[in-house]
Protein backbone atom coordinates (compact mmCIF):
# COMPACT_ATOMS: atom_id res chain seq x y z
CA UNK A 1 0.00 0.00 0.00
CA UNK A 2 1.01 3.53 -0.64
CA UNK A 3 0.57 6.88 1.37
CA UNK A 4 -1.17 8.17 -1.48
CA UNK A 5 -3.70 5.16 -1.51
CA UNK A 6 -4.06 5.93 2.77
CA UNK A 7 -5.14 9.62 1.75
CA UNK A 8 -7.83 8.32 0.02
CA UNK A 9 -8.87 6.50 3.14
CA UNK A 10 -8.82 9.32 5.13
CA UNK A 11 -10.92 11.38 2.79
CA UNK A 12 -13.35 9.12 2.07
CA UNK A 13 -13.80 8.80 6.13
CA UNK A 14 -14.24 12.07 6.60
CA UNK A 15 -16.45 12.76 3.67
CA UNK A 16 -18.36 9.51 4.31
CA UNK A 17 -18.59 10.04 0.00
CA UNK A 18 -16.54 8.91 -2.68
CA UNK A 19 -16.96 11.22 -5.04
CA UNK A 20 -16.71 14.26 -2.80
CA UNK A 21 -13.69 12.28 -1.73
CA UNK A 22 -12.38 12.31 -5.11
CA UNK A 23 -13.02 15.80 -5.51
CA UNK A 24 -10.79 16.52 -2.39
CA UNK A 25 -8.15 14.53 -3.47
CA UNK A 26 -8.52 15.84 -7.44
CA UNK A 27 -8.21 11.97 -8.89
CA UNK A 28 -11.45 10.88 -10.91
CA UNK A 29 -13.99 8.50 -8.56
CA UNK A 30 -13.04 5.91 -10.22
CA UNK A 31 -9.40 5.78 -9.50
CA UNK A 32 -10.12 6.88 -6.04
CA UNK A 33 -12.51 3.76 -5.09
CA UNK A 34 -10.19 1.23 -7.14
CA UNK A 35 -7.17 2.20 -4.95
CA UNK A 36 -8.90 1.63 -1.96
CA UNK A 37 -10.37 -1.36 -3.09
CA UNK A 38 -6.55 -2.85 -3.62
CA UNK A 39 -5.91 -1.90 0.12
CA UNK A 40 -9.07 -3.87 1.10
CA UNK A 41 -7.76 -6.56 -1.11
CA UNK A 42 -4.28 -6.18 0.41
CA UNK A 43 -5.31 -7.02 3.65
CA UNK A 44 -8.40 -9.14 2.90
CA UNK A 45 -10.83 -6.80 4.74
CA UNK A 46 -13.51 -4.28 4.56
CA UNK A 47 -12.92 -0.48 5.59
CA UNK A 48 -15.98 0.61 4.63
CA UNK A 49 -19.55 -0.29 4.23
CA UNK A 50 -20.87 0.63 1.14
CA UNK A 51 -24.54 -0.47 1.64
CA UNK A 52 -25.26 2.74 3.77
CA UNK A 53 -25.68 6.08 2.98
CA UNK A 54 -23.30 8.16 3.90
CA UNK A 55 -20.83 5.71 3.67
CA UNK A 56 -19.95 4.67 7.30
CA UNK A 57 -16.73 3.18 8.16
CA UNK A 58 -16.81 -1.06 9.46
CA UNK A 59 -15.76 -1.63 12.64
CA UNK A 60 -12.05 -2.54 11.54
CA UNK A 61 -12.67 0.43 9.40
CA UNK A 62 -12.58 2.67 12.68
CA UNK A 63 -9.22 0.55 13.98
CA UNK A 64 -7.33 1.24 9.65
CA UNK A 65 -8.26 4.80 9.85
CA UNK A 66 -6.55 5.74 13.00
CA UNK A 67 -3.33 4.24 12.43
CA UNK A 68 -3.36 5.24 8.62
CA UNK A 69 -3.46 8.80 10.19
CA UNK A 70 -0.61 7.86 12.08
CA UNK A 71 1.69 6.93 9.09
CA UNK A 72 0.28 10.00 6.86
CA UNK A 73 1.47 12.27 9.63
CA UNK A 74 4.71 10.60 10.18
CA UNK A 75 5.27 10.81 6.55
CA UNK A 76 4.71 13.88 6.35
CA UNK A 77 6.91 14.33 9.18
CA UNK A 78 9.66 12.75 7.49
CA UNK A 79 9.78 16.08 4.98
CA UNK A 80 9.46 18.55 7.50
CA UNK A 81 12.57 17.21 9.02
CA UNK A 82 14.09 17.83 5.76
CA UNK A 83 13.27 21.13 5.15
CA UNK A 84 14.15 21.86 8.69
CA UNK A 85 17.44 20.51 8.66
CA UNK A 86 17.94 22.58 5.29
CA UNK A 87 16.75 25.72 6.89
CA UNK A 88 13.77 25.63 4.71
CA UNK A 89 10.81 28.21 5.05
CA UNK A 90 8.57 28.08 2.70
CA UNK A 91 5.92 25.91 0.92
CA UNK A 92 1.91 25.96 1.47
CA UNK A 93 0.53 27.42 5.28
CA UNK A 94 -3.22 26.90 5.98
CA UNK A 95 -4.11 29.78 8.72
CA UNK A 96 -7.21 29.87 10.63
CA UNK A 97 -7.69 33.42 12.66
CA UNK A 98 -11.18 33.81 14.63
CA UNK A 99 -13.03 36.78 13.66
CA UNK A 100 -12.68 38.85 16.22
CA UNK A 101 -8.92 38.88 16.17
CA UNK A 102 -8.84 38.93 12.14
CA UNK A 103 -9.73 42.25 11.27
CA UNK A 104 -6.83 44.01 13.80
CA UNK A 105 -4.50 41.37 14.07
CA UNK A 106 -3.56 40.34 10.50
CA UNK A 107 -2.64 43.98 9.23
CA UNK A 108 0.26 44.50 11.88
CA UNK A 109 1.80 41.68 11.08
CA UNK A 110 0.87 40.15 7.12
CA UNK A 111 2.74 42.47 5.36
CA UNK A 112 6.01 41.63 7.74
CA UNK A 113 5.66 38.14 7.28
CA UNK A 114 5.52 37.93 3.66
CA UNK A 115 8.34 39.72 3.11
CA UNK A 116 10.55 37.96 4.96
CA UNK A 117 9.51 34.53 4.60
CA UNK A 118 8.95 35.03 0.50
CA UNK A 119 8.17 31.22 -0.01
CA UNK A 120 5.52 30.73 2.26
CA UNK A 121 2.01 30.46 0.48
CA UNK A 122 -0.05 31.62 3.21
CA UNK A 123 -3.78 30.42 2.76
CA UNK A 124 -5.79 32.59 5.65
CA UNK A 125 -9.33 31.61 6.65
CA UNK A 126 -11.61 33.62 9.09
CA UNK A 127 -13.19 30.80 10.94
CA UNK A 128 -14.75 30.82 14.90
CA UNK A 129 -13.06 28.41 17.63
CA UNK A 130 -15.09 25.30 16.82
CA UNK A 131 -14.65 25.55 13.07
CA UNK A 132 -10.89 25.73 13.70
CA UNK A 133 -10.38 23.14 16.51
CA UNK A 134 -12.04 20.56 13.81
CA UNK A 135 -10.05 21.60 11.05
CA UNK A 136 -6.90 21.48 12.91
CA UNK A 137 -7.64 17.69 14.22
CA UNK A 138 -8.52 16.95 10.51
CA UNK A 139 -5.25 18.46 9.35
CA UNK A 140 -7.22 21.18 6.99
CA UNK A 141 -5.29 24.07 8.58
CA UNK A 142 -1.60 23.99 10.05
CA UNK A 143 -1.96 26.51 12.74
CA UNK A 144 -4.62 29.73 13.84
CA UNK A 145 -5.34 32.13 15.88
CA UNK A 146 -7.72 31.88 19.16
CA UNK A 147 -8.53 33.04 22.46
CA UNK A 148 -7.10 30.59 24.85
CA UNK A 149 -6.96 28.69 26.93
CA UNK A 150 -8.80 25.89 24.71
CA UNK A 151 -7.67 22.42 26.76
CA UNK A 152 -7.63 20.24 23.58
CA UNK A 153 -5.80 16.97 23.92
CA UNK A 154 -3.88 16.92 21.17
CA UNK A 155 -3.57 20.66 20.51
CA UNK A 156 -0.96 23.09 21.49
CA UNK A 157 -1.09 26.62 22.32
CA UNK A 158 1.57 29.42 22.47
CA UNK A 159 0.45 32.52 24.26
CA UNK A 160 0.93 35.64 21.81
CA UNK A 161 -0.13 38.14 23.75
CA UNK A 162 -3.16 39.02 26.42
CA UNK A 163 -5.58 41.61 24.91
CA UNK A 164 -7.91 43.66 27.85
CA UNK A 165 -11.09 43.92 27.28
CA UNK A 166 -12.16 47.96 26.97
CA UNK A 167 -15.98 49.18 27.76
CA UNK A 168 -17.50 51.80 25.28
CA UNK A 169 -20.04 53.90 26.88
CA UNK A 170 -21.82 56.68 25.10
CA UNK A 171 -22.14 60.05 26.86
CA UNK A 172 -25.98 59.61 28.10
CA UNK A 173 -24.78 56.59 30.63
CA UNK A 174 -24.57 56.44 34.03
CA UNK A 175 -21.16 55.57 33.72
CA UNK A 176 -20.10 58.18 31.23
CA UNK A 177 -18.01 60.47 33.60
CA UNK A 178 -16.30 57.73 35.36
CA UNK A 179 -12.33 57.46 34.67
CA UNK A 180 -12.26 53.95 35.38
CA UNK A 181 -14.65 51.24 35.95
CA UNK A 182 -15.37 47.71 37.44
CA UNK A 183 -16.88 44.16 36.68
CA UNK A 184 -19.17 45.29 39.61
CA UNK A 185 -20.51 48.63 37.10
CA UNK A 186 -21.71 46.45 34.39
CA UNK A 187 -25.41 44.97 34.12
CA UNK A 188 -25.13 42.15 31.50
CA UNK A 189 -29.00 43.61 30.05
CA UNK A 190 -27.47 46.32 29.04
CA UNK A 191 -24.44 44.80 27.25
CA UNK A 192 -24.36 44.57 23.29
CA UNK A 193 -23.17 41.75 22.46
CA UNK A 194 -21.89 39.21 19.54
CA UNK A 195 -23.78 37.01 17.76
CA UNK A 196 -23.36 33.18 19.40
CA UNK A 197 -20.10 31.64 17.80
CA UNK A 198 -18.01 33.91 19.09
CA UNK A 199 -15.25 33.32 21.77
CA UNK A 200 -15.71 36.93 22.48
CA UNK A 201 -19.01 36.61 23.41
CA UNK A 202 -18.37 33.78 25.99
CA UNK A 203 -15.80 35.99 27.57
CA UNK A 204 -18.23 38.70 28.14
CA UNK A 205 -20.37 36.40 29.79
CA UNK A 206 -18.15 34.84 31.87
CA UNK A 207 -17.07 37.80 32.66
CA UNK A 208 -20.53 39.22 33.72
CA UNK A 209 -21.88 35.80 35.17
CA UNK A 210 -21.36 37.47 38.65
CA UNK A 211 -22.62 41.18 37.83
CA UNK A 212 -26.48 42.35 38.07
CA UNK A 213 -29.23 40.85 35.61
CA UNK A 214 -32.69 42.29 35.73
CA UNK A 215 -35.98 40.86 35.34
CA UNK A 216 -37.01 42.66 32.28
CA UNK A 217 -35.03 42.88 28.99
CA UNK A 218 -35.97 46.32 26.40
CA UNK A 219 -34.91 43.87 23.38
CA UNK A 220 -32.59 41.28 22.34
CA UNK A 221 -29.95 41.84 19.45
CA UNK A 222 -26.96 39.88 18.59
CA UNK A 223 -24.63 41.28 15.20
CA UNK A 224 -21.72 39.82 13.99
CA UNK A 225 -19.88 43.40 13.88
CA UNK A 226 -18.70 45.39 16.45
CA UNK A 227 -19.21 48.63 14.68
CA UNK A 228 -22.69 47.55 14.58
CA UNK A 229 -22.38 47.40 18.23
CA UNK A 230 -20.78 50.77 18.31
CA UNK A 231 -23.57 52.45 16.42
CA UNK A 232 -26.21 50.87 18.87
CA UNK A 233 -24.95 52.04 21.92
CA UNK A 234 -24.48 55.86 20.38
CA UNK A 235 -27.83 55.49 19.88
CA UNK A 236 -28.68 55.08 23.59
CA UNK A 237 -29.40 51.81 23.60
CA UNK A 238 -26.52 49.81 25.28
CA UNK A 239 -23.07 49.91 26.09
CA UNK A 240 -20.23 47.20 24.26
CA UNK A 241 -17.24 45.73 25.30
CA UNK A 242 -14.32 45.45 22.64
CA UNK A 243 -11.15 44.40 22.35
CA UNK A 244 -8.17 46.33 23.16
CA UNK A 245 -6.75 45.83 19.45
CA UNK A 246 -9.93 47.04 18.03
CA UNK A 247 -10.25 50.49 19.88
CA UNK A 248 -6.39 51.77 18.09
CA UNK A 249 -8.35 52.87 14.93
CA UNK A 250 -11.34 54.32 16.36
CA UNK A 251 -12.02 57.99 15.36
CA UNK A 252 -11.04 60.55 18.41
CA UNK A 253 -14.93 60.69 19.03
CA UNK A 254 -15.87 57.81 19.83
CA UNK A 255 -12.07 56.93 21.76
CA UNK A 256 -13.65 59.54 24.49
CA UNK A 257 -15.88 56.76 25.04
CA UNK A 258 -13.80 54.64 26.01
CA UNK A 259 -13.78 52.98 29.96
CA UNK A 260 -10.56 50.97 31.03
CA UNK A 261 -11.25 48.52 33.79
CA UNK A 262 -9.63 48.92 37.26
CA UNK A 263 -6.77 46.65 37.77
CA UNK A 264 -6.08 43.67 37.21
CA UNK A 265 -7.96 44.75 33.73
CA UNK A 266 -10.24 41.48 32.50
CA UNK A 267 -8.54 40.45 29.45
CA UNK A 268 -8.00 37.64 27.03
CA UNK A 269 -5.34 35.49 26.30
CA UNK A 270 -4.66 35.25 22.56
CA UNK A 271 -1.96 32.36 21.15
CA UNK A 272 -1.12 30.78 18.22
CA UNK A 273 -2.33 26.95 18.23
CA UNK A 274 -1.33 24.10 16.49
CA UNK A 275 -1.31 20.45 16.55
CA UNK A 276 1.36 18.58 18.95
CA UNK A 277 2.71 16.89 15.90
CA UNK A 278 4.51 20.38 14.92
CA UNK A 279 5.01 19.87 11.08
CA UNK A 280 5.77 22.63 9.62
CA UNK A 281 7.32 24.00 13.00
CA UNK A 282 9.42 26.27 11.26
CA UNK A 283 7.39 28.09 9.74
CA UNK A 284 4.78 28.18 13.08
CA UNK A 285 8.13 29.72 14.61
CA UNK A 286 8.43 32.37 11.78
CA UNK A 287 4.73 33.46 12.61
CA UNK A 288 5.39 33.45 16.51
CA UNK A 289 8.92 35.66 15.98
CA UNK A 290 7.10 37.92 13.55
CA UNK A 291 3.78 38.43 15.53
CA UNK A 292 6.24 39.48 18.58
CA UNK A 293 7.81 41.56 16.58
CA UNK A 294 4.60 43.84 16.01
CA UNK A 295 2.67 43.58 19.37
CA UNK A 296 5.23 44.05 21.88
CA UNK A 297 4.39 48.09 20.81
CA UNK A 298 0.76 48.21 20.82
CA UNK A 299 -0.21 46.35 23.79
CA UNK A 300 1.84 47.62 27.13
CA UNK A 301 -0.73 46.22 30.17
CA UNK A 302 0.75 43.80 32.23
CA UNK A 303 -1.49 43.50 35.44
CA UNK A 304 -4.57 42.34 33.82
CA UNK A 305 -7.02 38.84 34.71
CA UNK A 306 -7.47 36.17 31.83
CA UNK A 307 -10.99 35.35 31.56
CA UNK A 308 -11.49 31.95 29.56
CA UNK A 309 -13.16 32.31 25.94
CA UNK A 310 -15.18 28.92 26.88
CA UNK A 311 -18.60 28.26 28.04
Amino acid sequence: MTITQLQYVLAVAEYRNFTLAAEKCFVTQPTLSMQIQKIEEELKIIIFDRSKKPIQLTEIGHKIVNQAKNIVNEADRMQDIVEQQKGFIGGEFRLGIIPTVMPTLLPMFLRNFIKKYPKVKLIIEELNTDEIIIKLKNGHLDAAIAATPLAEEKIKEIVLYFEPFVAYIPESHQHFSKSEIEVADLNLDEILLLQDGHCFRDGILNLCKNVSKSEFNRFQIESGSFETLIKLADEGLGITLLPYLHTLDLADKDKAKLKHFKEPKPAREVSLIFPKTELKIQIIDALRSTIAGVIKGAIVFQNVEIISPKK
